[in-house]
């Protein structure tokens, strides 16, 4: 009988008959309760097996349940000591907040409640292993914490040596992101596993905290390999700026929040050293710094720069060239960087954040993959391929909104 046929039937047993009411309420209930007294409890696996040893160091408390839902975890050392952990969104697991400790014991109870209120709680007990004596993949977390960053500012982890492709999946589900608002987005790894980027489909928020967790230190990677640390960072993204550079014009358009607030002439790489075309990120900021290219190609010179902002590991920078003012803006003369004025580029200086996108066209290479942070260097569905687990489907960008009619 349909829920709307019940309460039918209710009424017209009110209107004829009140005393009825009472009796079939008192059976309905009554049934009910029978129910759930004899509902079966859930059905709940509980990982590391009980007496597992041996247990790495990045070991979370796995979790599989049918029938119900993980409503309660309790994970304690052998002092009896409780060790905080959070869920996995998909309620696949909790994990510590810190890496174990190596040769402890440890032992999790976890409770899981059915849909009628049944539950069922198991216990494992597990000892993990001594301190790893395989060699580590060290890994780098390009996010520090404490700092403001442009809205292009991807996540990015380097490993040496790279990750292999068959072991990229577990080391993808030891990379946490939380954002604030919630904007999420996905991993993407570059073909020889030396970098893994996070970003969203879309730049980030101006105002957005991202909290991010590199969960690595023991996680077994690959056949003899291991994670070398635990990484965290907490940073917030700042107001939205951006510069595109035209070869064809020799121009750089600064922009702040999509309008133009300053045109700067440039000079580019000349034809034997030319600047790379592509979306980067402004990685690093000096007041001073010193250029060393000796024993490279097309190099062998030492020159002391001012006001320097890099966005490729190739070299190329935006720095003060106050030796080639009178070719920027019309000639090409640099190894490879965006020569500008010693005026513009103290202004730059000032106005920019790393993490702020540096787009550049119409040279004559073009920038290639790791070459710098190049996670906007490539369409949303390009990289998403480059994801080791599955990418939720509704993760888009956001659509583009038509010009206005007449607009430029």
């Amino acid at each position: 009988m349909t829920s709307r046929r019940r309460l039918t039937l209710l009424a017209v047993t009110i209107a004829a008959a009140p005393l009825v009411l009472g009796g079939c309420t008192a059976d309905r209930e009554s049934a009910t309760g029978s129910a759930k007294r004899h509902a079966a409890p859930p059905e709940l696996v509980v990982t590391p097996g009980d007496k597992a040893r041996d247990v790495p160091v990045s070991a979370e408390v796995g979790t599989v349940v049918k029938g119900g839902r993980v409503t309660g975890v309790r994970l304690t050392d052998d002092k009896g000591k409780q060790v905080n952990a959070e869920p996995r969104e998909d309620g696949s697991g909790w994990v510590p907040s810190a890496p174990l400790q190596p040769r402890r014991t440890y032992t999790a109870e976890v409770t899981a409640t059915g849909d009628s209120g049944a539950t069922t709680t198991r216990s494992t007990t597990f000892t993990t292993m001594a301190k790893s004596t395989r060699p580590q993949i060290t890994s780098t977390l390009y996010f520090d914490g404490n700092r403001t960053y442009g809205t292009a500012m991807p996540v990015t982890v380097a490993f040496d040596p790279g990750v292999p492709k068959e072991a990229r999946a577990d080391v993808q589900r030891r990379l946490f992101v939380k954002t604030n608002p919630p904007q999420p987005g996905t991993w993407s790894w570059l073909e020889d596993g030396s970098q893994v980027y996070y970003r969203a489909p879309d730049f980030w928020k101006p105002g957005t905290t991202i909290s991010v967790r590199a969960a690595l230190e023991g996680l077994p990677i690959g056949k003899d390999k291991v994670g070398d640390a635990e990484r965290t960072a907490t940073s917030k993204i700042g107001r939205q700026l951006s510069l595109e550079i035209d070869n064809a014009t020799k121009q750089m358009t600064v922009l702040r929040d999509g309008k133009q607030i300053r045109r700067i002439p440039v000079s580019l790489g000349k034809p034997s050293t030319p600047s790379s075309s592509g979306k980067m990120v402004i990685m690093e900021k000096h007041e001073r710094t010193t250029f060393d290219t000796r024993g490279e190609p097309n190099g062998g010179y030492v020159v002391d720069v001012d006001d320097a902002q890099r966005y490729t590991w190739g070299g190329e920078f935006i720095h003060s060239a106050p030796w080639s003012e009178g070719d920027q803006g019309s000639t090409n003369v640099s190894h490879g960087c965006a020569n500008v004025s010693a005026t513009a580029a103290d202004w730059l200086m000032g106005v920019t954040q790393v993490g702020d996108l540096i787009t550049v066209k119409g040279t004559e290479v073009e920038l290639q993959p790791g070459n710098g942070w190049t996670a906007w260097n490539v369409s949303w569905d390009e990289f998403v391929r480059g994801s080791a687990l599955p990418v939720p489907p509704g993760l888009k960008p956001a659509p583009v909104a038509p010009a206005h009619p007449g607009a430029v």
